[in-house]
């Protein structure tokens, strides 16, 4: 199997990226730079090609790529952002997929959805309502993907900016999360409490290894008990803009 990875290097304006739950600090865009490379390096190093989709310096959020889009199977639709400023990240990164050879459909007025509040599960796709997604928007993927064969669920989304801020899923269909920023875990089939924020977000880089933020040391040795195998990068520029390692990149299977 071909696993391709979309990236999306941060531009000068960074620093200015939207804040929703958090209060905005400083943010060193140089310092940036070097974690997105060591990011990209280790997606690399677990034999992901990385894709670069041509930057938009205009837009402050372009380095969080995931939210231009959702891909299943052969399909890719593209998103309609929730935050009006974030829309025209979507037409180069639309160009690069559908460079990869994807098919493309896209969410339309009055429809809204990012890509981080979509979480995969097989074939079961969450989708986070409330925040930067509405259930316009929901309806919309379910129609392009229950045709594929998916079941698409609409959950609520309060606490955090996207779904996949609160809550991620391991290899085995699993979801974690960090409590007290999940709305519901019971919508959930299986779900294991982590210990730390950051700790509810994973990539599948597959063979068991987990690429994760190195601000969460706790999660990362429980995870280890099970018998996966963390790779640690250091994304602390992001955080401070409520990015994590899923939404840095777009991973494409197949």
């Amino acid at each position: 199997m071909t696993q391709r990875a979309l990236v999306r290097r941060p531009g000068p304006r960074l620093s200015e990226g939207l804040v929703t739950h958090l209060q905005r600090t400083p943010v060193d865009v140089d310092l940036a730079l070097g974690q997105w490379r060591s990011y990209v390096d280790a997606l690399g190093a677990a034999g992901w090609t990385c894709v670069e989709v041509p930057p938009a310096d205009d837009c402050p959020d372009a380095v969080f790529v995931e939210d231009t889009m959702v891909v299943y199977r052969d399909l890719a639709v593209m998103a309609r952002a929730g935050a009006e400023s974030r829309r025209p990240e979507a037409a180069a990164a639309e160009e690069a997929v559908a460079a990869q050879g994807y098919r493309v459909e896209r969410i339309v007025e009055p429809g809204t959805l990012d890509g981080g509040d979509v979480l995969k599960v097989d074939s079961t796709i969450y989708v986070g309502i409330g925040g930067r997604t509405n259930a316009e928007g929901v309806e919309q993927l379910r129609s392009w993907f229950e045709p594929l064969g998916a079941k698409v669920v609409g959950v609520p989304v309060t606490k955090v900016l996207h779904l996949k801020s609160a809550v991620t899923a391991l290899p085995d269909g699993t979801v974690i999360g960090y409590p007290p920023l999940v709305d519901d875990p019971s919508v959930f089939e299986s779900f294991l409490a982590v210990p730390e924020e950051a700790g509810a977000h994973v990539v599948l880089l597959g063979d068991n290894n987990l690429l994760m933020a190195s601000s969460a040391p706790l999660t990362a040795n429980l995870l280890s008990t099970r018998g996966y195998h963390p790779v640690l990068v250091d994304i602390s520029e992001f955080e401070k803009l409520e990015g994590c390692v899923t939404c840095l990149s777009i991973r494409l299977r197949g």
